[in-house]
C-alpha cells in the first residue's frame, strides 16, 4: 500500500525543482568563530596541546565562576559572569555546553513567560526583584561592612 505524500517527507517533491533537490546552504560562521575553531583543533591535534588546553579552560572557567558566584548577592553582573564561566567551560566539556543550553533554553522560556503577561504582573515582577535586590545589598552592607543603612537613615530622618 502506498503512502500519501507529505510535503515534510523525504520522499516527497517538496524542496524541488524541476525534480533536483534544492538544499539550502547552511549560514556560514563568522570568520573570526572559525579561526578560534580552526586554532583550537591545531592546539587538540598534539597530546600536549590537548592536555594543556583542558588545564587552561578548567582553570579559566573556575576563576570566572567563582567570581561570578561571590558577585551574585551583590547587584552586579554575577549571573551573567556565572554563565558566561559556563561558556568557557562548553569549549572544552561536555558537561558544561548542555547545562549551558539548559540554562539558555529556561532563560528563554521565562523571558517569554514575562514579555507575554500583562503589564500589571511585569510591574509585580519587577517590584519583587527591586525589593530582593535591595534586601541583599542591605544585607551585605551590614553584615560585610558594618554599615546599617536603615538605623543610619532612622538616626538621619530622627535628627534632622
Amino acid at each position: 500500500m502506498e503512502q500519501p505524500e507529505r510535503p515534510d517527507r523525504p520522499g516527497s517533491d517538496a524542496g524541488r525543482a524541476g525534480g533536483i533537490l534544492v538544499v539550502a546552504d547552511r549560514p556560514r560562521r563568522p570568520r573570526w568563530r572559525e579561526r578560534i575553531s580552526m586554532t583550537l583543533d591545531l592546539i587538540r591535534a598534539n597530546p600536549t596541546g590537548r592536555i594543556a588546553l583542558k588545564i587552561f579552560i578548567a582553570i579559566a572557567g573556575a576563576l570566572v565562576v567563582t567570581i561570578g558566584i561571590a558577585l551574585i548577592p551583590l547587584p552586579g553582573p554575577g549571573w551573567l559572569l556565572v554563565i558566561a564561566g559556563l561558556g568557557i567551560w562548553a569549549v572544552e566539556y561536555h558537561w558544561a555546553r548542555r547545562l549551558l543550553g539548559f540554562t539558555r533554553r529556561h532563560v528563554h522560556g521565562w523571558t517569554q513567560w514575562v514579555t507575554r503577561q500583562s503589564l500589571a504582573v511585569r510591574i509585580v515582577l519587577g517590584s519583587v526583584g527591586l525589593v530582593f535586590v535591595a534586601t541583599v545589598v542591605w544585607l551585605s552592607l551590614k553584615y560585610s561592612l558594618g554599615i546599617d543603612v536603615i538605623a543610619a537613615a532612622m538616626h538621619y530622618l530622627a535628627t534632622h
